[in-house]
């Protein structure tokens, strides 16, 4: 079984990070010179998938402009001796089947999944979020693959997890391990899923971080769920509603750093990073973060 269709979730309004965002997508934010949103879209190709539907609102047209070919640029930059930089730049155009659909009002996670029922059809596919970044060595299957060959190999729904510090669990979908004796495992049963639980009720400190494969199920599941409290679908009740129908659901608690670039410590985190990576500024980044430190520390 292969999973080639993914739907990308990227029409929240980013309050976290405003003033930056109030024109500017957070998923169009960028990692050194690379926009968010084209990192999470090379994750899911190098995992597999050919079909892609990312799910935007009426503010994000930036993101569906950087996946379109822009003739004036690339013969500009012919024009101008600079050929590498316009086949990088069509290369953009070309990365996947990408389509767009409108989420027309901000009603959550599991309403922007429902926008992409038709596109799915009765397929399996994965979910990956628009501002949530993981990094994985070269040697290292993306998380979103890994999260993939668990869906394989348990023939059914994955959710991607990591463990988080217990103080961060109401900011996060947290799972509840089947059997507690399994929780050290990589792939393991759920026997629940709570959103954004107060502390002294989290169930674990497994938190869901933005990789999903999901089956068509969750489509009728997502129409039985109830707007929460703020008013929005959220795609764990669904979920919930699916185990409790005796569907199983596993996770798969990936490997890689992730960043939530939807805030500014995780923005400040990833530049970092992926800075250090780049061999043609990584000694100069180095040297910049050594004279900060010795300042800090006069």
């Amino acid at each position: 079984m292969k999973i080639t269709k993914a739907i990308i979730p990227a029409a929240g309004l980013g309050t976290r990070l405003l003033p930056a965002t109030k024109a500017i997508p957070k998923e169009m934010l960028p990692i050194i010179n690379v926009p968010a949103i084209q990192l999470i879209v090379e994750e899911a190709v190098k995992s597999g998938i050919k079909d892609i539907l990312i799910v935007v609102s009426q503010a994000k047209n930036p993101i569906i402009d950087h996946f379109d070919y822009n003739y004036e640029l690339q013969h500009r930059l012919i024009k101008k001796n600079k050929k590498e930089l316009a086949i990088m730049v069509k290369k953009i155009g070309d990365i996947a089947n990408i389509q767009f659909v409108r989420q027309k009002e901000p009603l959550g996670l599991g309403h922007a999944i429902k926008c992409g029922k038709i596109f799915c059809g009765n397929d399996p596919f994965a979910v990956i979020l628009g501002d949530d970044v993981v990094k994985n060595p070269p040697n290292e299957k993306p998380a979103l693959k890994q999260c993939i060959d668990a869906f394989i190999q348990t023939n059914s729904c994955v959710v991607g997890i990591q463990e988080i510090e217990k103080k961060m669990v109401s900011k996060y979908g947290i799972v509840l391990p089947k059997n507690k004796q399994n929780e050290t495992e990589k792939i393991f049963a759920l026997k629940g899923l709570i959103e954004k639980p107060p502390i002294a009720k989290a169930t674990s400190n497994y938190a869901i971080l933005g990789r999903y494969v999901l089956t068509s199920d969750i489509f009728k599941a997502l129409e039985e769920t109830k707007t929460d409290q703020s008013g929005e679908i959220q795609l764990t009740n669904a979920l919930k509603i699916l185990i409790k129908k005796g569907k199983k659901i596993n996770a798969c608690r990936f490997t890689g750093k992730r960043y939530d670039l939807g805030s500014k410590i995780g923005l400040v985190a990833a530049t970092i990073d992926y800075a250090l990576d780049d061999q043609e500024i990584k000694n100069d980044i180095i040297k910049l973060i050594k004279e900060k430190v010795n300042k800090f520390n006069k």
